[in-house]
């Protein structure tokens, strides 16, 4: 069976960084793409950045483009998720997920979501 572990989160002042790390485990990990997404009480879980299986292509939300960078490592099965220039609004549970069909924003794609990570950013 698949398993994601997210880790890395933690409280950081804003303008710090983090990096957040996503394990994965029982499945084939160069055949998914990967995203990362958040949520906060109260609010549907939204997309922060996705990288495809193929090419490594990568995609940013609009809030985070320029200050986050999406990675993988398939030799560690491993999607990192580099958060620099933080701000109180990035506060949320971050979500990493697997996909075998595609990328993108779309929840309903991911077939397999790890653990939440928690990021708070104190202004």
């Amino acid at each position: 069976e698949a398993q994601l572990q997210a880790s890395g989160g933690g409280l950081v002042q804003a303008g710090g960084s983090l990096r957040l790390s996503c394990e994965t485990s029982g499945l084939t990990f160069d055949d998914y793409s990967l995203g990362w997404f958040r949520q906060t009480p109260g609010m549907e879980r939204e997309g922060v950045s996705c990288i495809d299986r193929v090419a490594g292509r990568t995609d940013y939300s609009d809030s985070v483009k320029g200050r986050f960078t999406i990675s993988r490592d398939n030799a560690k099965n491993r999607v990192y998720l580099q958060m620099n220039n933080l701000r109180p609004e990035d506060t949320a549970v971050y979500y990493c997920a697997a996909s075998i069909s595609s990328s993108g924003f779309d929840v309903d794609v991911y077939d397999y979501w790890g653990n939440g990570t928690l990021v708070t950013v104190s202004s």
